[in-house]
């Protein structure tokens, strides 16, 4: 049975939608899916409160200080009241006309030096895969050219295929992660000379449009193909939006319309941190708005954009795809949404199966986002697969890596990762209803050791799941709440953190009368935080005073609070600098 399984049927897999479109091609206004209402001043300056309406008091409707205040509060980091300037890309080219190129490299173009390092500073490369009879998924271009080991394009491959065939005529759009490999010590000079772009945490992003056709001239009966946005930014709003207007021209014209998309991104600004811009692309203008940092949750109550959030029109960046409604995959699981929350927090690793990796990439992504401010300390795989070159490192007998999060379709997974604590099985109720026969596991929430610490907001609980019955415009704003809802807890989670480390942090008079040399944080204590968290509380409505305890004892061991803490001494050592103390 595994083996029949682990061959692997063909590919290709459409993403749900109520309105029974793919991913990417619906135009309608995401506004007129959205309560009309205007955010008041409150709701621009503070998250959304935190627990039930009994519990809302001085410190539900909470937002974590910042310790980048203490010495004065223009060095704050949160958005400016006002709205930042837009900068706005080059004028765009016309629209290459062509016909449709059936040999996926029978089309190059030139590139000047100086553009392709404008591109790379957003899009490492397009990459064309191909379907092969023999090998399966094939890397047959890349535009521009750029170097990547064999292992590199296996897994890119790999990942920007569906692994189960599901409809005959379609498309669909995923997103998936892979380690951002070393140049081979054999590589060429030419090679070693267009060495891309690093990221920060050692990965590169794809962002997949995978398109399958009927095609009589195949032995297959159809023919597939994918076209991948390759960069080492994880900005997955921004790049799923440019897959869905690139893939649908590409799958029509071929290369020459990744010769318009290479000069258009070629002419964008420098993506600045925490900068507004509008983007041109293949006749259409994004308005983008970048985060400040990685760790850094996006508010949808921003005024960047000089007017109300819309996501029709309006991206933030390193948020999820808004469209369709994240909340809707996980209709079955909303009662256990604050377990999941916990584990994430915890650094728990959680398995998460969907019926396509269109849904597993929107989910992890979704809840890579409930993290933020906490800093990335986890291994995540919005999609994975059995033919990842780390299949056999993360998925073995052994228990898995703390934190480690991976997106899978495969049924395969469910036996392979029956030892693991923690099982997100995503869908609405109309998967639920699968027959008894479906594979893979049902939707669902599962967990083999996690008991919850802190209360559920029962009211959000009942109206985000009214919304998931509703229509669209209910469940977008459904998924918009739950994620202001846990932005907030984020905050409140680090709120007596802040309050403990602002007394580490040395007076002037101190500054003036230590010895010669850094002044810094004064080492923490876990004793003596547990001690100030006892005396002043968490403003998390943990169920007991022992939970809360426990929940931060737990937390404290977590390589993100490490990263956390680092984070924090940093700015204080940073503002000291600045104040002429060091």
């Amino acid at each position: 049975m595994a083996g029949e399984i682990l061959e692997e049927e063909d590919i290709g897999l459409a993403y749900y939608s109520r309105s029974g479109s793919f991913t990417g091609s619906d135009t309608e206004s995401l506004a007129s899916r959205l309560p009309s209402r205007q955010p008041s001043q409150a709701q621009l300056q503070i998250p959304s409160s935190i627990g039930s309406s009994s519990q809302r008091d001085s410190s539900s409707a909470f937002k974590s200080p910042s310790l980048s205040n203490v010495f004065d509060h223009q060095l704050s980091t949160k958005h400016p009241a006002t709205p930042r300037a837009v900068s706005r890309s080059k004028t765009l080219p016309h629209l290459t006309q062509c016909s449709r190129i059936a040999d996926a490299d029978s089309g190059h173009f030139n590139f000047e030096p100086e553009k392709l390092l404008r591109m790379r500073k957003w899009i490492l490369a397009f990459v064309i895969v191909n379907f092969d009879l023999d090998v399966g998924p094939v890397v047959q271009g890349l535009h521009p050219p750029l170097w990547l080991s064999q292992e590199e394009k296996e897994n890119i491959a790999f990942s920007s295929f569906p692994d189960s065939l599901q409809f005959e005529q379609g498309s669909e759009i995923h997103s998936f992660r892979i380690r951002d490999l070393e140049l081979s010590p054999g590589a060429s000079a030419l090679d070693q000379a267009e060495e891309r772009p690093r990221s920060d945490h050692g990965y590169m992003y794809g962002f997949s449009h995978f398109s399958q056709r009927k095609d009589a001239s195949s032995k297959r009966g159809y023919q597939q193909s994918s076209i991948v946005i390759l960069t080492h930014l994880p900005y997955p709003a921004l790049f799923t939006s440019l897959a869905s207007k690139l893939g649908p021209l590409f799958h029509r014209h071929g290369v020459p319309m990744l010769e318009t998309a290479c000069h258009n991104v070629a002419s964008w600004c420098s993506p600045l941190e925490g900068s507004t811009i509008e983007l041109g692309f293949l006749g259409s203008v994004l308005h983008v708005e970048l985060p400040r940092t990685l760790d850094d949750q996006q508010l949808t109550e921003t005024v960047s954009f000089g007017e109300k959030f819309d996501p029709s029109c309006h991206l933030l960046a390193s948020s999820t795809p808004f469209d369709p409604p994240p909340v809707l995959l996980f209709e079955t699981s909303l009662s256990h949404i604050w377990s999941i929350w916990e584990c994430l927090v915890l650094g728990e690793p959680l398995l998460v199966y969907g019926p396509s990796p269109a849904m597993t990439s929107q989910a992890i992504w979704f809840l890579r986002d409930l993290l933020r401010p906490i800093p990335l300390a986890i291994d995540f795989r919005p999609y994975f697969t059995i033919h990842d070159k780390d299949h056999a490192l993360l998925v073995n007998k052994l228990p898995p890596k703390g934190g480690l999060i991976i997106g899978v379709t495969n049924p395969f997974f469910e036996k392979s990762c029956g030892h693991w604590p923690h099982v997100l099985s995503l869908g609405g109720k109309e998967h639920s209803r699968r027959v008894a026969t479906a594979a893979g596991p049902h939707p669902g929430w599962r967990t083999k050791t996690h008991k919850r610490y802190i209360s559920k907001d029962r009211p959000l609980l009942k109206r985000i799941e009214m919304a998931c019955s509703g229509n669209e415009r209910d469940g977008l704003q459904g998924s918009l709440d739950l994620r202001s809802h846990f932005c907030s807890r984020t905050n409140a989670l680090l709120a007596p953190l802040n309050r403990y480390l602002n007394t580490l942090i040395p007076s002037p008079v101190e500054c003036t009368t230590l010895s010669s040399g850094p002044r810094r944080l004064r080492s923490f204590s876990s004793v003596n935080f547990l001690s100030s968290l006892k005396a002043n509380g968490s403003p998390l409505p943990f169920r007991s005073t022992s939970k809360q305890k426990e929940f931060y004892e737990r937390w404290l061991k977590t390589p993100a609070f490490g990263l956390w803490l680092a984070e924090q001494e940093a700015v204080v050592h940073k503002m000291l600098e600045e104040k002429g103390a060091v």
